[in-house]
């Protein structure tokens, strides 16, 4: 059953007011983030499109000379969706695929617990406005809004687990280094457990955590579960969710795999680009191995190592000599899976894709990905950045307008924000600067007077006079501690707003889950980012709930 159907009756979505703010005001995004998102002119020869709509035209026109297995691709989907109760959109937009005027725009993320970080429904509706708006901008064409399920990506760490209401549920699993998605969901069950005592019992939890249950609950694998979630969650905005590691297309990326193995391509192309990123005075992001495969088997996988002649499987008994790793590719390229540094390649092989949306720290290390695509014969797409978004809810909102605090206001430090606010709500003048400025004044004149005198003397005025500017800086730390005593519970309320708001001092999205919205907005959560998510946004996001 589908999470939330085109013809369902949603009540009107609540009243939001959307700020943007500048992305170099908010200091929690990296340089190069900022530098990307803002176009600076040093990152320019590192991209090929510039991200506006009017750069779509020339990614078409470049897209279509590379030969895409439309028919696989559309094969593949039909399987994986099979067994899942499909929405008429994404049904269309997968046998949309197989037409030539057809193309995607891609993000793809791991399979996180109960979808992980609030940014990876930015994501996904960066993407499918983006969609959305390239089919309005270019009627001749379709376009296919695709997340890309990581599912071979073996950090287990990383997505193990989801901040709900301020409390990290875990999943328990004695994963032993292979694929997240190749992993069993038998241990699950505690995990659900946990949520569904977290949630409680409104109609939005009892809702939500039906879906999550079936969707984890009906699958052997991880990556079939993750896929049956996401379906039911944004399946009806037509967004078409894709595993990749696929034997069929595994052997399509033969050829890269095996100038990888015997030839080292990648190291030297991405170290260059590094080289003349550091130049430009941005860091490298991605460290290229001589070797960017790994060796896939039964809950393992290792990197692919030259070993003499020959090559070893890291941490195994496993060794091939050339013609025999040869062999294996040939014969098993679905044992073979591509890190970091190949998997850009891997999606733009298999994909008809125009746009790649990613935060920042996907955004730089695709930056370094130019030479790569180029000496591999393969259109290195359009960059675009995912919306950043501050969602504050009614309550939230309410306590910050009682404090007298602008939006711009939340993203200064939390002590720079609570001395600010007892400033300028004190009744008296807190600062002791004027005192100060004169109190060097006359130690300066007593410092002329006394050279005149005995110029012995003048380090004695010196220590003199810093010793009373000491006792300035005391006395004015007394006077705002004072004046602090009589807001303490506008700082406390301060503090608090500002930990919910920027967990650990860090973005909203980076740390809660969707969870933490949706049982107060249900459905309309989702309807909301779909009506203030702009793929085309020159800045972050700040939503405002004044309903």
């Amino acid at each position: 059953m589908l999470l939330h159907q085109k013809n369902a009756t949603l009540t009107d979505t609540p009243d939001m007011d959307v700020t943007i703010l500048p992305y170099a005001s908010v200091s929690q995004l990296a340089p190069k983030d900022v530098a990307y998102a803002t176009q600076n002119a040093a990152l320019k020869p590192f991209f090929k499109y510039s991200p506006t709509p009017e750069s779509f035209r020339q990614v078409i026109d470049d897209k279509a000379k590379q030969p895409i297995d439309r028919q696989l691709l559309v094969e593949v989907l039909r399987e994986q969706y099979a067994k899942l109760e499909t929405s008429r959109e994404v049904k269309l937009n997968i046998e949309l695929l197989a037409e030539e005027n057809t193309y995607v725009v891609v993000t793809a993320h791991q399979p996180s617990l109960f979808t992980g970080p609030l940014f990876y429904w930015y994501k996904i509706f960066t993407a499918i406005n983006l969609a959305k708006e390239l089919s309005t901008g270019y009627p001749d064409y379709s376009f296919v809004p695709v997340l890309v399920n990581g599912a071979e990506d073996h950090d287990f760490d990383e997505i193990n687990h989801a901040n709900i209401f301020g409390k990290t549920i875990r999943w328990e699993h004695e994963a032993v280094g292979g694929s997240c998605g190749d992993m069993s969901t038998e241990t699950l069950a505690p995990v659900l457990a946990q949520l569904k005592d977290v949630l409680g019992e409104s109609e939005n939890a009892v809702s939500i955590y039906q879906h999550i249950e079936a969707a984890y609950t009906s699958h052997a694998k991880y990556a079939d579960a993750t896929i049956d979630l996401v379906n039911r969650l944004f399946g009806s905005y037509g967004l078409v969710a894709l595993n990749m590691n696929v034997p069929a297309f595994k052997r399509r990326f033969i050829p890269i795999m095996r100038e990888e193995l015997f030839q080292q391509s990648s190291q030297g192309l991405i170290a260059a680009t590094q080289d003349a990123l550091t130049a430009a005075g941005f860091s490298g992001q991605a460290h290229a191995r001589d070797i960017n495969l790994f060796y896939l088997q039964d809950n393992r996988r290792d990197r692919i190592v030259r070993e003499g002649e020959g090559f070893a499987i890291l941490n195994t008994e496993l060794r091939f000599t050339a013609a025999e790793m040869e062999a294996e590719l040939e014969a098993h390229p679905e044992r073979f899976s591509p890190n970091v540094v190949l998997r850009p390649l891997f999606q733009e092989l298999i994909l008809p894709n125009l746009a790649y949306v990613g935060g920042g720290g996907e955004i730089a290390y695709w930056l370094e990905r130019k030479a790569q695509f180029a000496h591999f014969g393969i259109n290195y797409p359009l960059l675009l950045r995912r919306n950043s978004l501050l969602w504050i809810d009614k309550a939230t909102s309410g306590r910050i307008e009682k404090l007298g605090l602008r939006v711009h206001d939340l993203f200064v430090d939390t002590e720079f924000l609570i001395k600010q606010y007892v400033a300028l709500n004190s009744e008296g003048e807190l600062s002791l600067q004027a005192e100060m400025t004169q109190l060097k004044a006359l130690f300066e004149q007593i410092r002329l007077k006394a050279l005149e005198v005995d110029a012995t003397l003048e380090k004695a005025v010196l220590a003199e006079g810093v010793k009373q500017e000491k006792v300035i800086e005391q006395l004015e730390g007394r006077l705002v501690r004072a004046e602090k005593q009589k807001h303490e519970t506008a700082i406390n309320q301060i503090r608090s707003l500002k930990e919910k708001l920027f967990p650990g001092n860090g973005l909203q999205e980076r740390t809660d889950n969707f969870l933490n919205f949706y049982m107060k907005y249900g459905p309309q959560f989702g309807e909301v980012l779909k009506e203030v998510v702009d793929p085309f946004a020159e800045g972050f996001l700040v939503v405002r709930d004044e309903g």
